[in-house]
């Protein structure tokens, strides 16, 4: 049976293919899903002798309801459901690693691709931050990066930037300021990398900003035990 996702169209499949794809047009929500996961643990590819580039979510098992949201927003691009990714340990045994899924390969998505992995990133695979990012931003980008890559501690949100340069957590922190008028800080964690994170009154600010975007199961990024149902935020803050 032939894949679809990911694969070259081929006579087989060629004239049920085609049709579906030159349909396809992101939406803004959708690309904002997209620019949100780049940020965090999304990723983007183009094989060698690939025209186009696709884009692939893969969480940790307990976040299958986050994958299957990513999913619902972005079905029409993926030809497959979620599935379990599997690997062996040192001596043979199989065991459950991830929810995964991938979409196909698309002009659209190649456009988004070339944002961030231009230059050194096309090279190395390494997600790049430019000053396009001003205008990829959103309350809803932030909210998914937020899930991605934030965690909440002592009342304050901190997020995992290692794979930034100071340069880019630098011009991030710029955009945070002048986006959302959020102050966010930066400290290094040994050789691992960068770390950006707000104090305490600036992450209540910050989450008054992702808040009506947080799934239910991913409400404890941003110190909740459970949704808000009243009308104001009272940060009924897990500890």
């Amino acid at each position: 049976m032939v894949n679809t996702v990911g694969s070259y169209e081929n006579k087989h499949w060629q004239k049920k293919w085609i049709p579906i794809k030159n349909s396809l047009q992101l939406t803004k929500k959708q690309k904002e899903l997209i620019y949100g996961s780049l940020l965090g643990d999304g990723t983007m590819r183009l094989g060698k002798g690939a025209i186009n580039a696709n884009f692939k979510i893969e969480h940790g098992l307990m976040q299958k309801e986050y994958v299957e949201w990513k999913y619902k927003i972005i079905q029409p691009f993926v030809f497959t459901k979620p599935k379990i990714s599997y690997r062996s340990d040192e001596n043979g045994n199989k065991y459950a690693k991830s929810w995964w899924f991938r979409t196909i390969r698309h002009p659209v998505l190649t456009e988004i691709y070339h944002h961030f992995y231009s230059g050194e990133g096309y090279r190395t695979g390494r997600k790049l931050i430019s000053s396009e990012i001003k205008y990829k931003l959103t309350p809803f980008a932030l909210a998914v990066w937020i899930m991605d890559d934030g965690s909440y501690s002592n009342y304050k949100i901190d997020i995992s930037t290692y794979s930034f340069s100071l340069s880019e957590i630098i011009l991030l922190r710029e955009y945070f300021q002048n986006l959302f008028t959020i102050t966010i800080n930066y400290y290094r964690d040994r050789d691992k990398g960068y770390r950006m994170y707000c104090n305490q009154e600036e992450t209540k600010k910050l989450i008054k900003v992702i808040y009506p975007y947080i799934i239910p199961s991913m409400m404890y990024k941003i110190g909740f035990r459970n949704p808000v149902t009243t009308g104001s935020l009272h940060y009924a803050i897990a500890e």
